[in-house]
Order: C-alpha cells, then sequence, then structure tokens
C-alpha cells in the first residue's frame, strides 16, 4: 500500500511540473487518503500483535 502512496505523491509531483494543477491535486489527494489508511492499518496490526503475545 505504501507502493501507491509513493507512486500517487511521484504522479502528483510530475503533474504539478508540468502545470497540470488539477490532476496533481487530485493525485495528491488520493495520495494522502491512502497513507491514511496504511496508518489506521499499521497501528491496527501493532496492537493486534501486542495483544497476542500476551
Amino acid at each position: 500500500m505504501l507502493r501507491w502512496v509513493i507512486s500517487f505523491i511521484v504522479i502528483a509531483l510530475i503533474a504539478a511540473l508540468l502545470g497540470f494543477g488539477g490532476i496533481a491535486g487530485a493525485a495528491a489527494g488520493i495520495a494522502k487518503i491512502i497513507f491514511y489508511i496504511f496508518i489506521v492499518l499499521f497501528v491496527i496490526s501493532l496492537v493486534m500483535s501486542l495483544v497476542r503475545k500476551v
């Protein structure tokens, strides 16, 4: 999932350099959403691994 975030950030940067503001904003927004989903899933998996060890 982190690869998707990196790819959308790269797309946003390339689009911003070429002057495509709408595409850059959309790609950056998608990257933010996927990143937050990744963080939530990471925290859930961390908590579940700690609970299973106890």
